[in-house]
């Protein structure tokens, strides 16, 4: 990607685009994305906030927090993955590789329920500008998660939404169509990478469970608030012209015994609105592209 300050696509104003209809009269479609990860337990363990420890004074493990994050593999996707079961959603899964590895029962279980995985790096313990090479990080992360589940992903979420210069460049070398990482719009877009396309999807970091709890310090509550209003405001402007609504979580957070409740409660709110598609991140940017108002 050439270096260059107001990003690697065009300028185009939201309200000034050309209407773009979903297929089957959906209304908005409305993707979840579960981040399921697998941290190292002999690496620093990302802060709490914006704190990243230093690898070079690291000395013991961070049991804590470690243990935190290991209970979403151990219990919290379970508690989830049975919420979204009973409204029909399917997830597109931001997964690690070497879950597939390490907690392999987690993967087969998503595999049954028929989700979509996206390429996430191999651990959310590394940042992809934080490995030696960054080639490697992306093609053995789709390679692996393509050998154990028989499907090449197709969509990419970074580590901590990180990239380097050159991600997209190699992300469009290992055939990956669609990247999360760009929160910049509520409707997906097609990016150009030295005349090659690859299409970016809204995604978000307001609907999403870590940066609300951890970062902005809400209640539980209080991110089911911002989900719905959120919701509300995208659902009322799809009467006019497309949008997309994502829901980003990690069953480390919202598969705890105290917020399951709200996330099922959030789902039935959204899904009993008319015209809401459930949908994929594979799903969605098909229907993107298919679209004459693809831009």
């Amino acid at each position: 990607m050439e270096k260059h300050p107001s990003g690697p696509f065009p300028f185009t104003a939201l309200p000034h685009r050309q209407k773009l209809q979903w297929p089957q009269n959906h209304r908005l479609p409305f993707w979840v994305i579960p981040n399921i990860e697998v941290f190292m337990l002999d690496f620093p363990m990302p802060g709490d906030a914006n704190e990243r420890p230093n690898l070079a004074t690291f000395q013991h493990p961070h049991v804590r927090r470690w243990a935190q994050r290991e209970y979403g593999n151990r219990a919290g996707v379970w508690r989830i993955m049975k919420i979204m079961a009973r409204h029909g959603v399917r997830g597109t899964v931001a997964l690690n590789s070497l879950v597939c590895k390490h907690r392999p029962d987690v993967v087969r279980a998503a595999m049954e329920l028929g989700w979509e995985f996206m390429g996430h790096c191999q651990t959310n313990s590394k940042r992809l500008h934080e490995v030696p090479h960054a080639h490697d990080e992306i093609k053995r992360t789709l390679d692996d998660i393509e050998a154990f589940t028989g499907v090449r992903p197709r969509g990419w979420l970074g580590a901590g939404l990180d990239e380097t210069w050159d991600t997209l460049d190699l992300l469009i070398e290992e055939g990956v169509d669609y990247i999360a990482d760009w929160i910049c719009d509520d409707m997906p877009f097609k990016m150009d990478v030295g005349g090659r396309q690859i299409v970016s999807i809204p995604y978000s970091f307001e609907s999403n469970d870590v940066p609300a709890f951890l970062y902005r310090r809400e209640s539980t509550p209080e991110f089911e608030q911002v989900v719905r209003s959120q919701f509300d405001t995208l659902y009322k402007e799809s009467a006019e012209a497309a949008r997309v609504m994502a829901l980003a979580i990690h069953p480390w957070q919202m598969g705890l015994p105290h917020r399951a409740p709200h996330l099922d409660s959030m789902l039935g709110y959204i899904c009993n609105h008319p015209g809401v598609w459930k949908a994929t991140g594979s799903e969605i940017v098909d229907a993107y592209l298919a679209s004459p108002a693809a831009v």
